[in-house]
């Protein structure tokens, strides 16, 4: 085969190729005007390599963060270094629809990129390549996982049955709470509630009755809560809330809230109404407590208190002699 003839062959499969590879190739001159468009560029674009030559990549593509993309092409011009990026920085340069079948629900494609300068003769950076992969099935299955695992997490710290903090999550965050109290000289509140005479709402009405009984409180707990309050379900028909950056009185307000609306309530089950009541118990932090385990021993007392003294009731705990108010 005469050398000539060698040579167009040669020039043609790397065409072929060119256009055929299953990535991007993007070549763009100083003025990120667009130079080289190959086959997979005009397929998920739409656009021939006629109708981008010599056009600003921004002005056809104003989906691009340009600050983004120009400082990390202008590292590449100067440096002449190669650079990288990956979906998790930034999802894609391009943004073209996504046509994979198994990841159907990724609304784009996510990219990983490589930016290459090429020299000129004179060994000067004249061009930029970007070299562009489709990574979506990758990105969209690490996105379930992440999306599964936190999903698991949270029904590890959620109570089943109200919807709430376990116990095991809620005395983590009360722990926490008291820490960052104990740093700050903050003020914060821990109220402990039960519901009154539970044993007879179970006899009447059977344990599903006593289900609905407190998934009731724990909705109107929910409706109650301001967005810093932490609430749990402690056990039973006991529930727990940290009432942050919240002094006695303002503590007070919200329990006397809460026992009100509870009372006031019918919870209708089956063909039958459920009245209840709760009897509720608040401890401010103090210094004198060791521990956050001191926190919940001061509530719980001032709860058995008002239990003691007639149900139905908020009772305050009392350092002074270890006593409710």
């Amino acid at each position: 085969m005469p050398a000539a003839d060698f040579e167009m062959n040669e020039i043609h499969w790397m065409m072929d190729m060119f256009n055929t590879i299953d990535v991007g190739l993007v070549v763009l001159d100083r003025k990120y005007n667009i130079c080289v468009w190959n086959g997979f560029m005009e397929n998920h674009s739409g656009l021939l390599p006629s109708a981008v030559k010599d056009k600003d990549v921004f002005d056809l593509f104003p989906s691009i963060d340009e600050k983004w993309f120009r400082s990390k092409a202008e590292a590449v011009f100067v440096l002449k270094n190669r650079s990288f990026t990956i979906w998790e920085q930034q999802p894609y340069i391009f943004k073209f629809k996504n046509y994979r079948p198994i990841t159907g629900k990724a609304d784009h494609m996510y990219q990983n990129a490589t930016f290459i300068p090429l020299t000129n003769t004179l060994g000067e950076v004249g061009h930029l390549c970007i070299i562009l992969y489709d990574v979506t099935d990758e990105a969209v299955n690490k996105l379930e996982l992440e999306l599964a695992n936190k999903k698991l997490a949270e029904l590890s710290r959620i109570d089943k049955l109200t919807g709430l903090y376990n116990r095991g999550f809620w005395e983590e965050s009360l722990h926490k709470e008291f820490k960052r109290i104990n740093r700050n000289n903050n003020e914060s509140c821990l109220l402990m509630f039960d519901i009154d005479h539970f044993k007879y709402v179970n006899d009447n009405f059977g344990h599903a009755g006593g289900d609905a009984a407190i998934r009731h409180i724990a909705d109107v707990l929910k409706k109650t809560l301001r967005e810093s309050d932490i609430a749990g379900r402690y056990g039973g028909e006991e529930f727990a809330v940290t009432l942050v950056d919240t002094d006695v009185e303002g503590a007070v307000i919200f329990a006397e809230r809460l026992r009100k609306i509870i009372e006031s309530s019918t919870i209708f089950y089956e063909e039958s109404e459920i009245k209840i009541k709760v009897s509720l118990g608040i401890a401010k932090l103090d210094t004198h407590f060791a521990k956050h385990e001191d926190w919940i021993v001061a509530a719980d007392s001032a709860l058995y208190c008002s239990k003691e003294n007639g149900r139905n009731q908020v009772n305050v705990y009392k350092k002074e002699n270890n006593n409710p108010e």
